[in-house]
């Protein structure tokens, strides 16, 4: 039988994670060490190696005392030789197991790894139909597909026994679906508990089982949202998705995550429908967009199209669709759409009829950037199944948000956004109509929608707000501007008396300097709460050092690493882009944690002062030598940064320097930003009719 460590493959990256050091250290260890493992595998630009043959080495070296269990565990998935799908549904499978039936766990791994694979097939195909059914998309590995995965498993089980199977599992999978980021269509946290909360139906729906359908379900996302934000009884959960890996990792998530009914297949819910004779209490989708190949030529008879047969480039109305027809009288179908879908002409009849039959309830307009594709503000549709006696709906509520997120994916406040639209869905439900907020949310008569176009794009029917409040408003930020241009020109530094020749101090490196223990290095990255009982701490982004604000990122679900915490005194660098920066963390801002593509620089105050060494950090010069260019980004190494080597005082002299040039940027910032609001507020008010030309002081340009 194949040893399990030495059967897995490990790449450059995966060693450079092991041993804590760059890629490019990898890539002199191979060079200057005859000994080093040779590949056993990949390809010539993207070798493989022997996880085990690995470790050895790195141990004899010295450059590896012990490897993390997670880490460990990860690199045995990352480098299956069946791929990381299988060692993922193989480790899930154990986890489950683990979870459910922790004592017939314990007998197995009493084992020896022969024995082990031998009996451990017939357990897991138990524990899997009790949770997922009998046609769940899992699979149960043989005996000979078990032989060199004992280290996998039993590692993941040892993990599980300090975190947590379902935390554990997402662990995993979370790294899976980071370093395959093209791979899968994610949908974030954020949108997924909105979609869901949406989705709960009334009042007095809310306290009862539910059934939940995700005819496109993907990674889970929604569905694990729906089992986790109910305050009913354990819902059943329904999933089906088309590519048979996928459906089986998200079965197991599922089951890992909740007590719920679990029931995932592997399928194309449009041609081959797995559930069709569900009447579901909820539907939750995030179909494909823009899809052609969506069976337009098959399916043209198909039942379904009860408001319609949609057009071959309206692949979202098929799926509308074929989510009302899974949906029992009154049930509730939240839908995330492209904006498109809400005024192409393509679908205009049938998002008329869903209009008149009072099956379209609300059009939610979304921040860019709250799911991918990032670049463009998604809809939610909310509609709802009309009984055989019901009704037509006289309303429509239509909701925009976003100008409650400033541009940046990391910067959007879910909490804002979650609050403001599920106030204006609950006074919807319970009037049928809402209080007008302009540029926020109105209801609207379906009547006033039927025209030629049957647009229902939100930003069309929400007129926006009046200029700030008028004249008192604009009055006001004009003299927090004026205060500010004074505050910039009293720290507008002096320039220097004579040019002086260029200094040549002796200098050291970051690297160097942290060898020497003058200063810690972090990078940033994913993490969890450290206490799961804990408020969950901000995440200063690069987005946030490059742009001077405070911490406006989240922390991901899942995540097994603990997060870096910055602390007053720290100095921050961003290594991915062309801006030059380096920050000195405040007071402010300490306790955030470090997100990914910054790094860390804590310094030794006895050894260096940190505006010192912020400002030597920003150099131009500094920087672009310690530079590499990617194929489409600039990335700096922050070890190769050069430091002079100078007497503690004569660092704070500079420190102090480089401190007034900071408050003279930020300075500059908040004048930019009073500006950009004055003049956007004129403009407003002079194209609103709110401010008249013969009203505002000064001479006309001529």
């Amino acid at each position: 039988m194949p040893d399990s460590d030495s059967a897995a493959e490990v790449t450059a990256a995966g060693i450079a994670r092991l041993a804590g050091v760059g890629r490019a250290a990898v890539s002199n260890w191979r060079r200057r060490h005859p000994d080093f493992p040779q590949p056993i595998g990949g390809s010539e630009t993207s070798p493989t190696f022997a996880l085990g043959d690995v470790e050895q080495w790195l141990r004899h070296q010295g450059k590896l005392a012990e490897v993390p269990l997670r880490e460990r565990v990860w690199q045995q998935v990352a480098g299956h030789p069946a791929g990381a799908v299988t060692a993922l549904r193989y480790a899930g499978s154990v986890l489950l197991l683990v979870r459910d039936r922790p004592a017939a766990w314990l007998e197995l791994a009493a084992l020896g790894d022969l024995k082990l694979s031998e009996q451990l097939p017939s357990a897991l195909e138990s524990a899997l139909a009790a949770r997922l059914g009998r046609h769940h998309p899992v699979g149960v590995p043989t005996t000979a597909e078990l032989a060199v995965s004992s280290a996998l498993l039993r590692g993941a089980a040892e993990l599980a026994s300090g975190r947590g199977a379902a935390h554990v599992y997402e662990f995993l999978l979370g790294r899976h679906l980071d370093a395959n980021p093209r791979q899968y269509t994610l949908t974030p946290p954020g949108p997924a508990e909105l979609m869901a909360a949406l989705g709960e139906g009334s009042p007095a729906d809310r306290h009862r089982p539910r059934t939940v359908l995700d005819p496109a379900c993907g990674t889970g996302g929604l569905l694990h949202a729906a089992a986790a934000g109910t305050g009913a009884p354990a819902p059943a959960v329904l999933g089906q998705e088309a590519d048979p890996g996928l459906a089986a990792l998200t079965a197991l998530r599922l089951a890992l995550h909740s007590d719920a009914r679990v029931r995932v297949r592997a399928g194309d819910s449009l041609r081959a429908d797995a559930f069709p004779d569900t009447a579901a209490d909820t539907v939750l989708c995030h179909p494909p967009f823009n899809e052609r190949n969506w069976g337009h030529e098959e399916l043209a008879y198909d039942p379904r199209w009860e408001y319609g047969f949609p057009a071959r480039t309206e692949s979202e109305l098929a799926w509308v669709q074929h989510a009302l027809a899974r949906l029992r009288d009154g049930g509730t179908a939240v839908l995330l759409m492209p904006p498109a879908a809400a005024s192409r002409r393509s679908g205009r009849r049938i998002r008329a009829d869903l209009l008149r039959r009072g099956a379209l309830r609300a059009v939610i307009a979304l921040p860019a950037g709250a799911a991918p594709p990032y670049n463009i503000p998604l809809h939610v549709w909310v509609l709802r199944r009309p009984g055989a006696q019901a009704s037509p709906v006289p309303h429509v509520l239509l909701a925009e948000t976003g100008d409650l997120a400033p541009a940046g994916r990391d910067k959007l406040p879910w909490q804002a956004v979650r609050t403001e639209v599920l106030g204006a869905w609950e006074e919807f439900e319970r009037h049928g109509t809402v209080e007008e907020r302009p540029g926020r949310c109105r209801s609207l008569p379906v009547i006033d929608l039927l025209d030629d176009d049957v647009d229902l794009a939100p930003a069309r029917h929400l007129p926006p707000p009046a200029a700030g409040s008028g004249a008192a408003e604009l009055t006001d930020i004009h003299d927090r501007l004026l205060a500010a241009l004074r505050r910039t020109g009293e720290l507008t530094p002096a320039p220097p008396a004579a040019p002086g020749d260029p200094a040549r101090w002796p200098t050291t490196t970051v690297g160097e300097l942290a060898r020497a223990g003058a200063l810690v290095l972090r990078a940033g990255g994913p993490g969890a709460v450290p206490d799961p009982g804990a408020a969950a701490p901000p995440v200063l982004t690069d987005y946030d050092v490059k742009g001077g604000g405070g911490p406006t990122g989240t922390l991901p679900e899942g995540q097994a690493e603990e997060p870096v915490l910055v602390r007053a005194g720290d100095v921050v660098v961003p290594v991915v882009g062309d801006v030059t920066v380096a920050r000195v963390i405040g007071e402010e801002t300490a306790g955030a944690a470090l997100g990914r593509g910054l790094f860390l620089l804590r310094p030794d105050p006895a050894a260096l002062d940190p505006w010192f060494l912020a400002g030597f950090l920003r150099g131009t010069a500094n920087q672009r030598q310690a530079s590499s260019y990617a194929s489409t980004a600039t990335r700096l190494d922050v070890r190769r940064l050069q430091v002079p080597r100078l007497p503690l005082a004569d660092q704070r002299r500079y420190g102090g320097r480089f401190r007034g040039l900071a408050e003279f940027e930020e300075a500059l910032r908040r004048a930019e930003r009073l500006g950009e609001r004055l003049v956007q507020g004129m403009f407003d008010g002079l194209t609103d009719g709110s401010v008249r030309p013969e009203g505002i002081p000064g001479r006309i340009p001529d």
